[in-house]
């Protein structure tokens, strides 16, 4: 049998940056091959790669977010290809902005079906929200790591808030440990 770790995959990681300066969006969406820029739909341009496949939101303040990479490194990978490609188009950019990231969301298994309504009695309400009229999943918030684990009768988890991969692993322990405690689990 696997080990529940095995069953951890990142679906999304997002990071942010600041350039440091302010941007032309419209003179950058026109230089910039493959960028959409829609102001009255949203107000940065949307910079999509195919390899690694992410989107990265560019704002006129010079701020950059960057959603949609499967992996931390593939989060920094396309970070280090847009800076390159605006300073192509003579954008001042340092040599390694800082990268920080923001979210990763990962999907994991407890391998087992799951009586919601008996973990929500026996976790309490301090920290969870289920109502299953309005939502399908358990939302269970964690202090330590601080994310938010959804839970589904499937036994399929999401895992989000995490500021790093190993998180995502401490998370589904420490939900596995908890439901073993209260006999949850098989």
């Amino acid at each position: 049998m696997s080990s529940l770790a095995d069953t951890i995959h990142i679906e999304n990681v997002v990071a942010s940056s600041d350039l440091g300066q302010e941007l032309a969006l419209d003179q950058l969406a026109t230089d910039l091959d493959g960028a959409e820029y829609n102001p009255e739909d949203f107000p940065g341009v949307v910079y999509r790669l195919q390899e690694p496949k992410s989107a990265t939101l560019i704002f006129r303040s010079g701020k950059v977010v960057c959603t949609g990479a499967k992996s931390v490194d593939a989060v920094h990978d396309a970070l280090e290809i847009v800076f390159d490609d605006l300073r192509e188009l003579g954008i001042d950019v340092d040599s390694t902005p800082p990268v920080k990231v923001q979210n990763i969301v990962s999907s994991a298994s407890l391998e087992q079906s799951l009586n919601l309504n008996a973990i929500a009695i026996g976790l309490g309400l301090e920290q969870i929200e289920y109502e299953p009229e309005q939502f399908p999943g358990l939302v269970y918030r964690l202090d330590d790591p601080d994310v938010v684990v959804l839970l589904f009768g499937s036994g399929k988890l999401v895992i989000t808030g995490a500021a790093e991969s190993a998180d995502a692993q401490h998370a589904l322990a420490h939900v596995n440990d908890r439901l073993t405690e209260l006999g949850l689990l098989e």
